[in-house]
């Protein structure tokens, strides 16, 4: 009786190790088991960044200002592109503010794989929780730099004559958050796992960032475009998602629920695919990396 009871303990195992798993074998449910570590690294994140800086979050801030200024001068007072009637400077902080969101997730979350490798040879967790630490830390940062943007809303709202008019449609700005932060796993997921047999893309990634950037409607409204163009802009599932965030703060421009159905589409079978390569690769990037 002893025996067979000490069998019994002996074969209740608390975690099994297999040796293949399916391609579609994805596992969101270790997430939740891990949380205190996805919490971990986010506050690892910030205070890694900052402890050893004196203005700390206030680059945050910093950032998005000086890039805004500069646009003014360079696109606005310069080059002269039109900015639908609205303030330059609320205009492109309008862009530049739920730009960075994507961009910081996006460049970051691409090199999951070769900046972590001395973390994923030592022990074992879902790595997953990586790339999705990187956009909730992201989030933290797109968080104050809102805020700033909200500042700088409320100063103009205040002025006579305002043409700033923010609606109804302002309240999409979680949807519109949510579509970026799967653009930016799934874009990031796919291009993290290409580098870690070919590391030439990660070259290119800075440079691809900014020809997007130029490529959507960040210094300039999609009706500055000749109307045979706009049409290429909109091809660019992040243009749609641009638009609605300045029409619903600002009032300016337009939206249009057939691009933003499309970046949903669009989004939807960009991060799925990512879940799908970052899977494969995980099992035996150590190898290449």
């Amino acid at each position: 009786m002893n025996e067979q009871t000490n069998d019994n303990q002996a074969n209740s195992w608390t975690d099994v190790i297999l040796p293949k798993r399916s391609l579609f074998d994805i596992r969101l449910k270790e997430i939740w088991v891990y949380r205190d570590l996805l919490i971990m690294f986010v506050k690892r994140d910030y205070v890694a960044n900052y402890k050893q800086t004196i203005l700390g979050p206030l680059w945050y801030i910093i950032q998005p200002v000086f890039t805004t200024i500069m646009f003014t001068i360079v696109f606005g007072r310069f080059a002269r592109i039109s900015t639908d009637g609205q303030p330059r400077i609320l205009f492109y902080m309008a862009g530049i503010t739920i730009w960075n969101y994507f961009s910081d997730s996006f460049n970051r979350t691409s090199a999951v794989f070769t900046s972590n490798a001395s973390i994923f040879g030592k022990v074992y967790f879902p790595r997953l929780i990586m790339p999705l630490y990187i956009v909730i830390s992201s989030f933290m940062k797109f968080t104050i730099q809102f805020l700033l943007f909200m500042a700088f809303l409320i100063y103009f709202l205040n002025k006579p004559h305002s043409v700033v008019h923010p609606n109804k449609y302002a309240l999409l700005t979680p949807f519109l958050l949510l579509l970026m932060a799967g653009f930016a796993l799934g874009a990031g997921m796919i291009i993290s796992s290409i580098t870690t047999k070919y590391r030439d893309f990660k070259y290119l990634i800075s440079f691809a960032v900014s020809l997007l950037m130029y490529a959507t409607p960040i210094i300039y409204p999609v009706s500055f475009l000749p109307h045979n163009y706009q049409k290429y802009v909109l091809l660019n599932p992040i243009s749609g998602i641009v638009e609605a965030f300045r029409y619903g703060w600002l009032g300016s421009g337009a939206i249009s629920w057939a691009a933003l159905t499309y970046s949903t589409g669009f989004m939807l079978l960009l991060l799925f695919s990512g879940l799908l390569i970052f899977n494969k690769v995980e099992k035996n990037f150590m190898d290449t990396v």
